[in-house]
């Protein structure tokens, strides 16, 4: 199975390089201003989108990977809510367990259902242990999995659940504290569980400025996401990128 992206990923890790995930929710996204996007994302030199959101409800996936894709070379990478947002049109796909919560059809059961058709997608799969965080306000994602998210001051935690799903075979570990939260993972939290695993840490969620994602990176993330505060305004791509990518290992020591 091919593995381009993740060995990018863990390449980009291993040389301290930090990236920049512009998140793309079909359901909000204009496609009419996609290329306006995209134009901005090239020059800030974002390093990938995703694309997905916890209930995409219209039928827009598809057209919305192709238009970035035809606008630009970044890849794109789907961040799924459910089985069924695949698209061929996508050059790889996270494969997400929610190792944080206890909901067996969000461990294992949705994906023995997804299986097939994630597998005939041709999509690059990298399985990721998904950790929701608590962001001071209800997410749609702790809704529709009915699991709790871990406390935001219970760092241990979410160590301990980023180190058993790294040794249950997660290739990257993500931890979001959803879309529209009050509160982003702290620092200290993100340096914990950075400092336990050699999986490349993805954080997501409550990032609305540049300092908090340079902050971040400081702190061990290898990878910020950020989709609320662009959606608002996003001529903020440039100073987001600009912040992350000023981070490099040498800064953290």
């Amino acid at each position: 199975m091919k593995q381009k992206l993740y060995h990018q990923l863990t390449e980009r890790k291993s040389h301290g390089k930090k990236s920049f995930t512009v998140l793309v929710d079909p359901d909000k996204v204009d496609l009419n201003k996609t290329e306006q996007l995209v134009s901005l994302a090239i020059d800030a030199k974002v390093d990938y989108f995703f694309v997905g959101g916890s209930l995409v409800i219209s039928n827009t996936l598809d057209d919305c990977i192709r238009q970035i894709k035809s606008f630009c070379n970044i890849p794109v990478i789907i961040f799924p809510g459910a089985p069924s947002q695949v698209s061929k049109y996508a050059d790889a796909l996270l494969y997400l367990s929610l190792i944080s919560g206890r909901n067996p059809e969000l461990l294992i059961g949705q994906h023995v259902i997804s299986a097939p058709f994630v597998k005939q997608s041709g999509l690059e799969i990298i399985p990721t242990g998904y950790m929701v965080i608590d962001g001071g306000a209800p997410t749609t994602v702790s809704y529709i999995s009915n699991a709790s998210p871990i406390p935001a001051d219970k760092s241990e935690i979410s160590m301990c659940t980023a180190m058993a799903g790294e040794m249950l075979g997660m290739k990257v570990i993500y931890m979001d504290a959803g879309s529209g939260a009050k509160r982003p993972i702290t620092e200290t939290m993100i340096e914990k569980v950075s400092s336990h695993i050699e999986a490349p840490l993805i954080i997501g969620g409550g990032i609305t400025d540049p300092e908090k994602a340079y902050l971040n990176c400081r702190a061990g993330a290898d990878i910020i996401v950020v989709g609320n505060a662009i959606e608002k305004d996003p001529s903020l791509i440039r100073e987001m990128s600009d912040a992350i990518h000023s981070v490099s290992v040498t800064a953290r020591q």
